[in-house]
């Protein structure tokens, strides 16, 4: 079946309100809306608000970089799921590898902050992926297994047909290292086949993106494979000109 394609960038803490006005009339000016294909930009918290003005009425959906796994409350510093959805937020990056490495998240926070999501109306790209100590001692599959069932455990299918899944190794993550397209492939298909097992009904319709140095000149090798549905865009996301480059490799 042909799945939902999902490019998403993640500019993480970049861009100041004026970098991020500049920034998204670029995309809007050079993106031509593709049948099939969801583009999601996922700015700072700072510039939420003034993006989701700017992006009223255009194709391109906003995304958060986290969220709190509470409702609300004394949590000084965090962002509740409620708040984002009222500035206009679509979609939420869940236990990125940078949140597990430099917060110290683990899969049960990254579970409860996908149910709150969820809960809330959000779509939340649940990051998953192993680290180069990992790859080399040959445990990509025992961990990448790990972190999905930590990340989705109490998943019924109304929850898991609202998700979208992102293999993002993290040995390949601002290394300038990529998995090759064939490598990839493998964990994709890993993943997918691990979703058949607890919902055989829906794993073919569950998007599953790649994260991992996406640039314009491997991007089109990446997207050309039979189960990686979409990019989960770094530092590329940044110029407009490439991350519209990697759009038209879809």
């Amino acid at each position: 079946m042909t799945r939902q394609k999902i490019i998403a960038g993640n500019w993480k803490m970049n861009c100041n309100v004026a970098e991020t006005e500049k920034l998204l009339k670029s995309l809007i000016k050079g993106i031509r809306p593709k049948r099939g294909v969801t583009v999601v930009v996922c700015p700072p918290f700072t510039s939420l608000q003034m993006a989701t003005k700017i992006l009223k009425g255009k194709s391109i959906k906003l995304g958060a970089q986290d969220l709190s796994e509470h409702e609300n409350g004394a949590f000084t510093g965090d962002i509740s799921a409620k708040m984002l959805k009222l500035v206009g937020v679509k979609y939420v990056i869940v236990g990125h590898s940078e949140r597990r490495q430099f917060h110290n998240e683990n899969d049960k926070l990254v579970n409860a902050k996908a149910h709150r999501a969820l809960q809330t109306g959000l779509i939340p790209i649940i990051c998953i992926g192993e680290t180069l100590q990992e790859r080399e001692g040959e445990k990509t599959e025992t961990v990448v297994v790990q972190q999905l069932d930590g990340a989705i455990a109490d998943f019924g299918n109304n929850e898991l047909k609202k998700i979208v899944i992102a293999y993002e190794p993290v040995w390949a993550i601002g290394t300038g290292q990529t998995a090759t397209p064939e490598m990839a492939q493998v964990v994709h298909r890993l993943i997918r086949d691990k979703l058949g097992k607890l919902a055989p009904e829906l794993a073919k319709s569950i998007p599953i993106i790649y994260g991992g140095s996406v640039k314009p000149d491997n991007a089109a090798g990446l997207l050309s494979q039979p189960d990686i549905d979409g990019a989960l865009v770094g530092g590329a996301s940044l110029d407009a000109k490439s991350f519209i480059s990697i759009l038209q490799a879809v």
